[in-house]
C-alpha cells in the first residue's frame, strides 16, 4: 500500500437499507476499516457510523477495490451474515480489467495462497502451506490489448483475485502491488465488486444487489 493516504471525500452511495442490513458502494481509495495509525483512521466503517451508529462490519474490500459491501444493523443480522460468508453462501461477482488479451473464454483458477511474510501484506501462491483459493472467471471483451473480465471467487482469501489474475499472466490494471510497467500506469486499480447474491439474514428471501461498474 502506498504510504500516502488521500481517500475520496464524496458522500458514500447507499444502495439499499432496511432495519437489518445496509448495502453501500465503497469508493476506490478508501479503507474499509481503520488502518494502523491516526492517519489511517478515516475509513468506510467510521463514515457509515456517522449515518448509522448501529452499523456492524461483515466483510471487507481492499482499499484500492471499489464496489458493493454489506453491513449489518443488528447483532443477529451480523451473526447470520457472518455465517453465510463462512459457509460460502454469499455469491460475489467482480469486474476487472487486466493486462493483455486473455485467450480462453472462461476458466477456473485453483491455486492456494498465503501471505508472503518478507513482503507482507503481499500474498503469493504456495502449494505447501497456502490455503485453498478458487476463482471462476469469464472473458467479457478484449479492448486495446486489455481484457475485461468477470470474476466469481468461491473463496475469500486476501488479495485472491489480484494474485490469481497475476498467476494467469494478466495482472489487474493499476494494481499497486502486483502490476508493473505499462500495466501499472492507470489512475486506479481496475477491480470493482459489482454484485452480491445472498439470503436476507432475517427474512430468508434470496436477494441480489448491484453496484454498477464505473469503468
Amino acid at each position: 500500500m502506498s504510504s500516502e493516504y488521500n481517500p475520496p471525500t464524496d458522500p458514500i452511495p447507499v444502495i439499499y437499507h432496511d432495519d437489518d442490513i445496509l448495502l453501500v458502494d465503497k469508493p476506490e481509495g478508501l479503507l474499509s476499516v481503520p488502518g494502523r495509525g491516526e492517519h489511517l483512521a478515516d475509513c468506510l466503517l467510521s463514515r457509515l457510523q456517522d449515518m448509522f451508529p448501529e452499523v456492524l462490519l461483515c466483510h471487507r474490500l481492499d482499499r484500492d477495490t471499489s464496489g458493493i459491501m454489506i453491513f449489518a444493523l443488528t447483532k443477529l443480522a451480523q451473526r447470520k451474515l457472518g455465517r453465510a460468508f463462512e459457509t460460502k453462501r454469499v455469491k460475489k461477482r467482480y469486474i476487472a480489467r487486466v493486462w493483455g488479451e486473455v485467450a480462453s473464454p472462461k476458466g477456473t483458477i485453483d491455486l492456494p495462497l498465503i501471505v508472503d511474510w518478507p513482503n507482507r501484506p503481499l500474498q503469493h501462491v504456495n502449494h505447501e502451506t497456502g490455503k485453498p483459493a478458487v476463482t471462476d472467471w469469464e472473458r467479457m471483451e478484449v479492448v486495446d490489448g486489455t481484457t475485461r473480465m468477470k470474476l466469481m471467487p468461491r473463496t475469500g482469501r486476501s488479495h485472491q483475485l489480484r494474485v490469481h489474475m497475476l498467476a494467469l499472466g494478466h495482472p489487474i490494471l493499476g494494481d499497486p502491488f502486483y502490476a508493473d510497467g505499462p500495466a501499472l500506469a492507470f489512475p486506479r486499480m481496475m477491480l470493482h465488486a459489482e454484485g452480491l447474491k445472498l439470503e436476507h439474514p432475517i427474512t430468508g428471501k434470496m436477494e441480489r444487489f448491484e453496484a454498477p461498474c464505473p469503468y
